[in-house]
């Protein structure tokens, strides 16, 4: 540090204690610096689930907490990203299921209940269950994944050509929003799966696993209108969806590759930037992003689905 040369001019008292007291706040901070930079631990890239938990969907919002459904019961799992430690939020019930979720603001996690045609709001706090939502029959359907509005939460419904819209706060009802335009929903396959909003906040985005494809959906007509792919003939087993700004990111979960677009103003035409792979990849489904990183939970669907099958979520940089 450089001095500066003596002052003939003498301050005052309340101004050397002052200085003092700035120089070990400083000081202090600059202590602080060097051990938050120079001392903190590596957050881990991986980190293990409960044997037989069956993962599918996860959720991170602004604290580095991830929540982590199971298909094998509906129990949710929370796990710190700081230390990849955790533990179960919300107990299961045989016969539920956990499939896409989502973190809102309000403290709720929203949950897509699969095959049993349901919809949960559970608070990510206690892991108290709040509300469920009855949105289908309970067999021919198949609630998949969720993003969240501010009035509404919107659920995918992969084998039904339907969107679904729970409310957000008190009152209101459930809208169920048929797909029509270029939609053709394919028999005896999953058809919509991941789900998110528009660059521009208005409309959303839909996978359509099977074939591929990618459409842009109008929130207050139904009408879909596909997305154009330019470098990529298709997204085969398209599942989870990330949007950050106008890159989306396609989680294909077989293929065990996410691929990255550009989305133009409209998000009508979807350029391919890059692919991201990694060895740790086990049939990844879904993803969420935290900071710079991807957190993607491996559903191993091509492995024995066991209580003794184990299960990683792995984080790679966005």
């Amino acid at each position: 540090m450089t001095r500066n040369h003596p002052q003939h001019i003498q301050p005052s008292r309340r101004a050397v204690l002052g200085g003092a007291a700035v120089a070990a706040l400083a000081a202090a901070a600059g202590t602080g610096t060097a051990q938050a930079t120079g001392h903190r631990p590596a957050w881990p890239t991986e980190f293990p689930l409960p044997d037989g938990w069956l993962p599918e969907g996860i959720t991170i919002g602004s604290a580095p907490y991830a929540y982590l459904g199971s298909r094998a019961d509906g129990a949710i799992y929370r796990t710190d990203l700081r230390t990849g430690k955790g533990g179960v939020l919300h107990e299961g019930t045989p016969g539920l299921a956990a499939i896409g979720l989502k973190l809102g603001d309000d403290g709720l996690l929203y949950v897509s209940g699969g095959g049993g045609g349901t919809a949960r709001t559970v608070d990510a706090r206690t892991g108290e269950l709040r509300t469920t939502y009855e949105l289908t029959a309970p067999t021919g359907h198949f609630v998949n994944d969720v993003v969240l509005f501010r009035d509404r939460a919107w659920f995918t419904d992969s084998r039904d050509a339907v969107l679904y819209g729970v409310p957000r706060g008190r009152g209101g009802s459930v809208r169920a929003l048929p797909l029509t335009g270029d939609w053709e929903q394919l028999p005896g396959v999953n058809n919509a799966n991941g789900i998110v909003s528009t660059p521009d906040g208005r409309d959303v985005i839909v996978v359509k696993s099977t074939p591929g494809e990618l459409y842009r959906v109008s929130l207050r007509t139904g009408r879909a209108t596909r997305i154009a792919l330019s470098g990529a003939e298709n997204v085969v087993n398209g599942d989870g969806l990330v949007r950050v700004g106008r890159t989306l990111y396609v989680v294909q979960n077989r293929s065990n590759v996410v691929t990255v677009f550009d989305l133009d103003a409209r998000a009508t035409t979807a350029t391919l930037r890059r692919s991201i792979t990694d060895p740790r990849f086990d049939v990844p489904a879904t993803a969420a992003r935290f900071r710079d990183r991807l957190y993607l939970v491996n559903a191993r669907f091509t492995s024995p689905q066991t209580p003794e099958t184990t299960f990683t979520a792995v984080a790679v940089p966005l």
